[in-house]
């Protein structure tokens, strides 16, 4: 399907304008999580950390330790970000993206000269209803982004994806076409995969999931992120779904972070991420996997960090 085929069939959808177990590290300071490094020869991090704030702050501070959003979206681009808006429940619930960090992004890509910012998710509940609990269609539309629709297959291509165990996919063709690709991830607990952040994030860009969920999940997950890097991470951990995930069962389920990690690696990211819940990357099959696949780096140690409390 050509983009224009695409926005005509959104335009017809309405959318064109408590502590877990054994996890010591859980809302404490990032310090306890991951050691503050230098940055290499050019200057540059790996990965920034910054706790205390709310999700637009952290996320302004963050960008200016990496050198703005410039580095990674231009004039004139096509920028999709993708959130986690999986579930029909309010922001507070934290099953979600927090919607006031999603407008941000999409503020900050708008500024800095994009084209057009494209917002979706493959959800899991109702996508009307998700869009709209969440949160994430007012803050999409007060930042000037484009909140689309992905619950049709006919958004999806098929792609070659060469894994061990996932051969191929269908992806949806706003990823295909896009400039930038922005991936926003909300860290939580989850049944099947331990916990959920950057690279499961991405099985809401994908159609065809429910074969990852059949055939070896976190090795499908590892060989997806080997094919498909997004050019930024950005993991929210403002509130953390810490026990019942994905979706959650209520509010004692949440823990508050208030905390932010943002890089370049998915792999970096979501092993960061798994520090903030007491968990080692080696733990976490798909980090694992993903490492020793080549798709990024889980060694902290030997990477660029910046930790920022404010």
């Amino acid at each position: 399907m050509k983009r224009r085929t695409f926005l005509t069939a959104a335009a017809e959808a309405g959318l064109a304008g408590g502590a877990l177990a054994g996890l010591g590290a859980l809302g404490g300071p990032i310090r306890r999580a991951f050691a503050e490094t230098s940055p290499g020869s050019s200057g540059a991090y790996d990965l920034v950390a910054v706790k205390n704030g709310e999700p637009d702050k952290l996320f302004d501070t963050a960008m200016e330790s990496l050198g703005g959003i410039r580095r990674f979206v231009r004039p004139n681009q096509t920028v999709v970000v993708k959130p986690n808006i999986a579930w029909d429940l309010e922001p507070e619930r934290a099953a979600n993206t927090n919607p006031l960090l999603v407008r941000r992004i999409v503020e900050q890509c708008r500024a800095a000269g994009a084209k057009t910012v494209y917002v979706f998710d493959n959800t899991c509940d109702n996508w009307r209803s998700s869009y709209r609990s969440s949160g994430i269609e007012q803050a999409v539309r007060d930042a000037g982004g484009t909140l689309v629709p992905a619950e049709s297959e006919r958004y999806y291509h098929p792609v070659q994806v060469g894994g061990r165990r996932l051969a191929e996919a269908k992806e949806h063709e706003l990823i295909l076409e896009s400039d930038c690709f922005i991936n926003v991830p909300v860290l939580k607990s989850h049944g099947s995969a331990n916990l959920t952040v950057s690279m499961k994030n991405l099985m809401g860009i994908i159609w065809d999931r429910r074969y990852w969920h059949r055939n070896d999940l976190h090795q499908c997950i590892a060989d997806f992120a080997a094919y498909r890097r997004p050019d930024l991470n950005v993991v929210d951990a403002y509130r953390v779904l810490a026990h019942n995930g994905p979706r959650g069962v209520s509010l004692r389920d949440v823990t508050e972070m208030r905390t932010l990690l943002v890089s370049g690696d998915m792999v970096t990211a979501d092993a960061a991420a798994a520090r903030l819940l007491g968990l080692d990357a080696q733990q976490v099959d798909y980090i694992r996997l993903a490492a020793a696949q080549g798709a990024g780096r889980s060694d902290l140690e030997s990477l660029a960090i910046k930790r920022i409390v404010l």
